[in-house]
């Protein structure tokens, strides 16, 4: 796997329109002031990795929310792909499109021989800003969803 030029803690987050799972468009300006966002990018929805990877953010996610953030898995996958997804693993957080791969380029996490992005965490503070980030050296580590939630805390 090649190495990925990520978007560091302290720039900006790039805003995208991705579709969620009923099609409709979702950025991040639209919780600029008011959440955190937490951004999990993984490769393939159905992945036998991904099928371990989601549901521990899905455990996490009381806690997340609990310190004022929202989070979203990402995939190159369909809308319609990642809403059967999410329904075979009971999942509460919204898996979002990134079909065209913008936002896995705009990230810096687009594989493009393999056509999908690295499985990656990124926070983004309610200013827009990259609070943190994890990308997982190789497609089977699952990035630290106690360090993100540790990432959150400092935020508070």
């Amino acid at each position: 796997m090649q190495t990925l030029t990520s978007l560091e803690a302290g720039q900006r987050a790039p805003d995208f329109k991705p579709k969620g799972s009923a099609g409709e468009p979702v950025t991040l300006s639209e919780h600029l002031g008011q959440a955190h966002v937490v951004r999990c990018f993984h490769p393939l929805a159905f992945s036998r990795v991904c099928s371990h990877h989601l549901p521990r953010v899905q455990a996490v996610l009381p806690r997340i929310q609990a310190l004022g953030a929202v989070v979203y898995g990402i995939s190159v996958d369909s809308h319609h792909a990642n809403a059967e997804f999410a329904r075979k693993l009971k999942l509460g957080l919204p898996l979002l499109s990134d079909f065209r791969r913008e936002a896995s380029a705009a990230y810096g996490v687009l594989i493009p021989e393999a056509g999908y992005s690295g499985r990656t965490a990124f926070v983004v503070d309610r200013q827009g800003r990259a609070a943190y980030k994890d990308v997982s050296p190789t497609p089977c580590r699952i990035p630290d969803t106690e360090q993100i939630v540790k990432a959150l805390e400092a935020l508070a």
